[in-house]
């Protein structure tokens, strides 16, 4: 049996510069429905609806340094009333190998999720497979702050700038699951190969 293709070093590792401030505007803070989701899933379980105000009001008016994602994991420092910013991170479950299975065979049946994500949309339907968006209760903020909200408004801001990421490439997402990009596109690639060889062979004459 072949072995798998090792990632890329910094394959599960990426760092994004610091966003530029962005006007306060109301209504829904990402521009992407999946952004979306990912802070709905911590507005749902807030416990002070307050520190998400702040913590929004801090994401547009750029208190949120660079952010870093790797699996499982969300961190930045965030700038708030005193000179030195805190660590902040928000984490979330990976996906299992079955997850993982299931997540890659839905995309690589339909040709037009895979051209979509590369087109940096998200579809629904591979959305909902294996539960790659998270719901209620499945984002947990930790912070270095003395506040002890769920969540203090420098993870919630960290939660609304992250959506930012989200909405310019959906692929943010599988790295939060466990798997880079160009992990998971050399897997599709592999199982479209396999199955077009399958066809192939199905079509031949006898």
């Amino acid at each position: 049996m072949t072995a798998a293709r090792a990632p890329r070093h910094d394959d599960r590792r990426r760092t994004f510069p610091a966003l530029p401030p962005r006007p306060s505007a109301e209504g829904d803070f990402a521009a992407s429905w999946w952004g979306n989701a990912w802070v709905e899933s911590m507005e749902d379980t807030a416990l002070d609806t307050a520190r998400l105000r702040r913590g929004r009001a801090y994401a547009g008016g750029g208190h949120v340094d660079a952010i870093t994602v790797t699996p499982g994991k969300v961190t930045a420092y965030v700038h708030g009333s005193r000179p030195r910013p805190y660590r902040t991170e928000i984490r979330l479950r990976t996906l299992d190998e079955a997850g993982w299975e299931d997540l890659l065979d839905s995309a690589a049946a339909r040709p037009d999720h895979i051209a979509a994500l590369l087109d940096k949309d998200m579809p629904h339907s591979l959305a909902e497979v294996a539960g790659l968006l998270p719901g209620p209760g499945d984002l947990t903020p930790d912070c270095s702050c003395p506040d002890d909200g769920y969540p203090c408004k420098h993870a919630a801001a960290l939660c609304y700038q992250t959506a930012r990421l989200l909405d310019e490439d959906p692929f943010v997402l599988f790295l939060m699951r466990g798997r880079g990009e160009q992990e998971v596109l050399a897997d599709l690639t592999r199982r479209n190969a396999a199955r077009s060889a399958v066809e192939r062979t199905a079509a031949a004459p006898a």
